[in-house]
């Protein structure tokens, strides 16, 4: 009898304590997954990314820099501004490759990657000592026997929605 009292205290204390590690928990993940973009920084422009990469995509440079743009307004509070922001993004498409990855026995790749790098400039006038030039890459790979042309703009997709989430996380994340 002493037993099951003990069980039903234990489990008493455990079912009270799981609100607060719920609480926790949520505002953990708040802080791991939203922005921090300062109270002075209301603004954000983003220059076209010319793509000067030795293979082109003759829309990449479009995409690229329209979804930048679209990952800054979803994901934070600044406003797009035409001319330059309070923070200012730039910089050039560099990489835009297909390489065989996966080599079978009679010389011929099963698998194949594409990989587009960019080099972001990221000014901040608010607080210049935040400044920053890097280079962001990302990849997909792609059944070789595949027509690169029917899945091409999927695969950039995936590979630019890639490379803005970590342009993103570099400037306006608290890691």
């Amino acid at each position: 009898m002493q037993l099951m009292d003990n069980k039903k205290s234990i489990m008493g204390r455990l079912l009270w304590l799981l609100p607060v590690f719920v609480l926790v928990g949520c505002s953990v993940q708040m802080t791991l997954r939203g922005s921090s973009v300062p109270e002075n920084v209301n603004t954000a422009s983003v220059q076209y990314f010319e793509n000067r990469a030795p293979l082109i995509n003759p829309l990449l440079s479009q995409t690229f820099t329209e979804s930048l743009k679209d990952r800054i307004t979803s994901e934070s509070r600044l406003v797009i501004n035409d001319q330059i922001g309070d923070v200012d993004f730039g910089g050039e498409i560099t990489g835009y490759d297909l390489r065989p990855m996966a080599i079978q026995a009679n010389a011929i790749s099963a698998e194949t990657r594409m990989t587009i790098t960019v080099r972001v400039r990221y000014r901040n006038y608010k607080n210049p000592q935040q400044n920053w030039e890097s280079s962001f890459s990302a990849y997909a790979d792609f059944e070789s026997s595949q027509n690169i042309t029917a899945i091409e703009s999927e695969l950039v997709r995936d590979i630019v929605d890639q490379i803005t989430e970590n342009i993103f996380n570099r400037a306006f994340s608290d890691w």
